[in-house]
């Protein structure tokens, strides 16, 4: 497909054809430097018809469905063709914002109302469209917001094939292909981890902090088999360290699993953000002390707001030292193990006893996609089985370790392997470390932009380690300000401002968060390897534009 100048408009046009569109010959990438325009064939024999008197009724199975269930598919495909090349095209925006009450009341003929009798397939074409008007590109090149981003086609195809295939991951018999998919990925990700041939386990869940319940469930099944029959009274009482800047999902987990947010030792960091292995050792020792039972510790691979790295060697000689299972929490850092630039920033993540990745936050895999690895070979199988008869018959005409979904809390369980395979197999690891090498380029463009503008003030002066960069705009009205309460309780409202003009403008978008002491700051995530430089700097000329006057 011919790649266009930037600010090309997007066209999507019915029934014309435009030869290979369907079918491209060449392999090569589209320059993410570009926006695309899209002209989407469709079939003679499915061209675009008026709806308005055709139900879903009408589509397969009906006998005499085919080609009407043709037609409406590829409309549908035409309308997201149409956002995918919106997504693409920096001169559209990442949103159209509204308010909830202003979505409930409908607007131009949208409506979230449902109703009693049937709507006709034209009404069903223009709700999609409009979900996707008024939703968020989070695809497009300059939103910032999230830790996931981004709109990776070969994903996107994953995501399709796996809907239609509508199947579940519990047994081998009605997802053979998947259920060996998700073998094969997941003994890749556990090479990427540093484990041994034969070593490990794992599974897909759904997100990062599931993945993270897991691990505290099986740290203490592990030390205490018999809380899976007689639950926690037994018990003594059980505490676990996790720092001050983790993820919330660990003090969730451990309200979850009848443990008690209270048994959460939080430990101390450093300025960057980092864990203090000599706190972690003291919060032990203060535990062990007053008669509590440390089992677990979570350290963590990219945190959520600074994207710090704890040091994983110090911390994992601790755990050896006292006993205690070592979770590595790499649901956003995870990601650079791809990159052989940026791996050893994970060095001693082969030492912990489990581990969270989750590809749809720096790999770019459509949401959700994420990991639990554990070392220890069918302790999620023993830790989790009930042997459900109606589904784990023991006499199956296959071999049944394949029937993975006794290794899970869940019962039915959505296919998210597909998409990452696909998408694994369409750049391979030294694509994927590329990608993650790039969106790591951006984050330090921007850090070094920063570091020259007297409009700007950065969180934390020393280089990312990810690709999260923190800092305070400073308008002119408290350019001369001495630092104190009356400067920190104005700047406190200025990114709050600013993110409220750029929602209702929504050309850019990034979010913005206290922390500790610090006020109000904005957070830049680069997880999307469409952005470039051009997007940095128009993200900050964005918000000295919007609270200049401030």
């Amino acid at each position: 497909m011919q790649s266009l100048p930037d600010n090309s408009e997007v066209i999507v046009a019915r029934g014309q054809a435009k030869p290979g569109f369907m079918r491209a010959e060449s392999t090569e990438a589209i320059s993410p430097a570009e926006n695309i325009k899209f002209s989407p064939t469709l079939d003679n024999s499915c061209k675009a018809k008026d709806f308005s008197s055709v139900y879903s009724k009408d589509l397969l199975p009906h006998p005499d469905g085919e080609k009407v269930t043709g037609s409406f598919l590829q409309e549908l495909v035409s309308i997201l063709l149409a956002y995918v090349g919106k997504t693409f095209d920096r001169s559209s925006k990442v949103l159209d914002f509204h308010h909830p009450h202003q979505l409930k009341e409908g607007l131009e003929g949208f409506s979230l109302e449902l109703s009693d009798q049937p709507e006709n397939l034209e009404q069903l074409l223009v709700d999609c469209r409009d979900t996707l008007k008024y939703g968020v590109k989070t695809g497009h090149p300059r939103f910032f917001n999230q830790l996931s981003s981004g709109l990776d086609v070969i994903g996107l195809a994953g995501e399709w094939l796996t809907a239609a295939a509508n199947t579940n991951m519990f047994t081998f018999e009605i997802s053979p292909v998947f259920i060996l998919m998700e073998e094969i990925v997941l003994r890749k990700m556990q090479e990427k981890v540093g484990w041994v041939e034969g070593e490990g386990d794992g599974i897909f869940c759904p997100g990062g902090s599931i993945s993270n319940l897991y691990s505290v469930l099986l740290a203490r099944y592990i030390r205490f088999p018999e809380v899976k029959t007689r639950g926690m009274a037994d018990l003594p009482k059980l505490v676990l360290f996790t720092s001050e800047h983790s993820h919330y999902s660990i003090k969730k987990a451990a309200a979850v699993l009848g443990i008690g947010t209270a048994n959460v030792f939080v430990v101390k960091c450093d300025e960057r953000g980092k864990m203090i292995p000599d706190q972690l050792e003291s919060s032990i020792m203060r535990a062990k002390t007053a008669g509590c039972v440390p089992f677990y510790v979570n350290a963590t691979a990219g945190t959520t707001v600074y994207g710090a790295f704890d040091p994983l060697l110090d911390v994992a000689d601790v755990c050896a030292k006292h006993n205690l299972w070592m979770h590595v929490d790499a649901a956003w850092g995870g990601g650079l193990l791809m990159s052989k630039r940026h791996r050893g920033k994970l060095r001693g993540i082969e030492r912990a006893s489990s581990v969270t990745w989750n590809p749809h936050k720096m790999m770019g895999a459509p949401l959700q996609c994420a990991v639990l690895l554990v070392r220890k070979k069918g302790l999620l199988q023993e830790c989790n089985q009930l042997k459900a008869e109606y589904l784990f018959q023991p006499d199956k005409q296959y071999d049944v370790s394949y029937d993975t979904g006794d290794k899970s809390i869940q019962c039915g369980r959505h296919v998210d392997v597909f998409k990452l395979w696909l998408m694994w197999k369409a750049k391979g690891s030294e694509g994927y470390g590329a990608q993650i090498n790039r969106c790591l380029e951006n984050a330090e463009y921007l850090f070094n932009s920063l570091c020259t503008r007297a409009d700007f003030e950065l969180v934390c002066k020393s280089k990312p380690e990810h690709s999260n960069v923190c800092f305070w705009y400073i308008p002119p009205s408290l350019a001369g300000m001495p630092p104190g309460l009356e400067r920190d309780r104005r700047l406190h409202q200025v990114a709050p401002e600013i993110k409220a003009k750029m929602m209702e403008e929504g050309m850019v978008m990034i979010s913005y968060q206290p922390l500790r002491e610090k006020v109000n700051f904005f957070r830049c995530i680069f997880s999307n390897p469409v952005t470039r430089k051009e997007d940095v700097d128009f993200l900050l000329d964005e918000i000295a534009r919007l609270g200049h006057g401030l």
